[in-house]
């Protein structure tokens, strides 16, 4: 099955099965595609992840009941997945900007999430350099977090600014930025902002060691500023290379990224020549 025939087949399962209580495993398992690969493409192509899509939808759907039925609001709040009066209401509130009490009796205006349709479309047409390359296992030394894929397009700018903000650039320069999910899960990663460690080195606290595999990898140069140029790219590998590609095939929940020395260009990471890689682990299909 091809990818865009993958997303527009799981975007109608979700559809049939709105009010069943589905996961992003049963999800990429009915398009026969690995769950980790699967959210991180779904989210980079659709602009929002599996569960945000699946919460929306409900919620769209919720107001909608309220709107143009005698359904209880309890019971409309079960079909959807809610299991309690006052989650529901939370949920609702934040989407539709008004109570369920309100929805019913004021009339107001609710809002509407329209499920996803895919069109094709012709794109592509540029040059994507990369290379193939095995390098063995390196150690690095790092400032390590755990977070959300949901927003982690957001959050990761804000850690390296924290990370610089308090201090701790002054132990770890940053020369990588790596995310780990091991068990290539659906909700959280780990993402390290870290340098090359060597044995002996001290490790003060509040930072950590980790160990990357030897793998072979997909290296992807990235050019511009940041983190625009890293994010672009990154969205083009999951979203057109990866899903083309009849070698290879992402081989485990890592990703590095590779940062140049910022003094080196004059205007450091906001030049736009500024330099970094994508790592991507892959192996032969």
């Amino acid at each position: 099955m091809g990818w865009m025939e993958a997303i527009s087949t799981a975007i109608q399962y979700m559809e049939d099965h709105i009010t069943d209580e589905l996961t992003v495993d049963e999800i990429a398992e009915h398009v026969n595609i690995s769950s980790f690969y699967f959210q991180k493409g779904f989210a980079m192509l659709c602009g929002f992840t599996i569960s945000e899509y699946i919460r929306n939808r409900r919620l769209a759907l919720a107001g909608n009941d309220l709107a143009t039925t005698d359904e209880r609001i309890i019971d409309i709040a079960m079909k959807y997945g809610y299991d309690s009066p006052d989650s529901f209401t939370r949920a609702f509130s934040r989407f539709h900007g008004v109570t369920p009490t309100a929805a019913r009796k004021d009339k107001v205006m609710l809002k509407y999430f329209a499920p996803l349709k895919l069109k094709l479309s012709l794109e592509g047409g540029y040059l994507m350099d990369y290379k193939i390359e095995k390098k063995e296992a390196f150690t690095v030394i790092a400032n390590a977090k755990t977070f959300p894929y949901e927003n982690a397009k957001e959050v990761i700018p804000q850690f390296w600014q924290e990370h610089f903000q308090t201090g701790k650039g002054k132990t770890v320069m940053g020369y990588y930025g790596i995310n780990i999910d091991e068990k290539m899960g659906n909700d959280t990663f780990e993402y390290m902002i870290a340098d090359p460690y060597e044995e002996g080195m001290d490790v003060p606290e509040g930072f950590v060691t980790r160990t990357i595999p030897e793998f072979t990898w997909a290296v992807f140069p990235c050019v511009g500023p940041m983190p625009n140029a890293l994010q672009d790219v990154n969205n083009k590998i999951f979203t057109e290379w990866l899903p083309i590609l009849k070698e290879y095939e992402f081989a485990a929940g890592y990703c590095v990224e590779m940062y140049d020395d910022p003094t080196k260009y004059p205007k450091g990471t906001q030049d736009e020549k500024y330099y970094c890689e994508i790592w991507i682990p892959v192996k032969q299909k």
